[in-house]
């Protein structure tokens, strides 16, 4: 029996690629383990909404900003536990069962989103498990390039109001927000004060936008950290925002931003609104953490399915 436990295991491991050339005993070893998690939970992967894929000339200056620990990170010592180049991150989700991911991306400055939406289609067109993904700023022209990247077939947009240090609801992308609403796109926003806040970070800016537009498909991403209760309250006043889980819960985040348990009966009761981040590959620790923390959470099982694959599967129409 154990023999045929352990084909059978082999065979699907082959499947998924765990024994191709281009991962690393470790790696394989990591992404086995992986899929024990969420094979146990009976689902046929994960659907992680919170990764980070974009020109890798750019995502070497992110590094390198973690590298000297800027202040936008808090100054806290960040190691990137995955610094390897596109392919190989690509690689390594499909290996760890991850059925679909983004190319969260974003700019800091005006005259780049454009740019990058340009890159991310291209991206989407090569890796057909990404979420084709699109970014905006307060510019001019925003919402006309923002309609060209959803006719184009945008499936979620990035919006990262610490980075970009703008505030969400200026007037200039009023008119994109209204599009995206309309269209039912889904945005990925960074708006919480976490790791460090920023000039317009935290729940009033965007409690505006989402007065304006209150079928906008807000996704806060980290949960908020560490207005974790702000954000909760607009997630029970708007039906069309959702969290994600994006580093909360675990051992590196808990230390500078717990969450306050009081507030786990109201997560709970969100369960078809929470979707599964990682922040992949700008995470401190391994990915497999990220499943672990949310589990001894202690919310059971069908919370831990509906998190981890069922909810964003259902809001990105992903078939089994």
């Amino acid at each position: 029996m154990c023999d045929h436990l352990t084909a059978a295991a082999t065979a699907s491991d082959d499947r998924a690629g765990i024994h191709g050339p281009g991962l690393s005993g470790s790696a394989r070893a990591e992404a086995h383990d992986v899929r024990r998690f969420w094979e146990g939970l009976g689902l046929t992967g994960l659907v992680d909404v919170h990764t980070h894929f974009m020109p890798e000339r750019v995502l070497h200056k992110v590094w390198a900003y973690f590298d000297g620990l800027g202040p936008l990170t808090g100054g806290i010592e960040w190691p990137i536990a995955y610094r390897a180049e596109e392919r190989e991150r690509a690689e390594l989700l499909r290996a760890f069962g991850v059925r679909a991911f983004t190319a969260m991306l974003y700019p800091h400055k005006p005259g780049m989103a454009r740019w990058l939406n340009d890159w991310a289609a291209g991206f989407a067109a090569r890796t057909p498990d990404c979420l084709h993904t699109a970014t905006l700023f307060p510019e001019d022209g925003v919402e006309a390039y923002v309609r060209e990247a959803v006719e184009a077939g945008a499936r979620v947009f990035k919006a990262h109001v610490q980075v970009g240090a703008y505030d969400p609801a200026d007037p200039a992308l009023d008119g994109a927000w209204g599009l995206l609403a309309e269209a039912g796109v889904p945005v990925v926003i960074h708006c919480g004060s976490g790791p460090a806040p920023g000039k317009h970070t935290g729940p009033e800016p965007v409690a505006r936008v989402l007065a304006r537009h209150p079928r906008l498909r807000l996704i806060v991403a980290h949960l908020g950290m560490p207005e974790y209760e702000d954000f909760l309250d607009l997630a029970e006043r708007y039906e069309e925002v959702r969290l994600d889980t994006t580093m909360a819960f675990t051992d590196f985040t808990e230390r500078l931003a717990p969450f306050p348990g009081r507030a786990l009966p109201r997560l709970a009761g969100l369960r078809e609104r929470i979707l599964l981040g990682s922040d992949f590959p700008n995470i401190p620790y391994p990915y497999l953490h990220q499943l672990h923390a949310l589990e001894r959470l202690g919310l059971g099982e069908a919370w831990l399915r509906a998190v981890c694959h069922d909810n964003a599967a259902r809001l990105f129409g992903i078939d089994d």
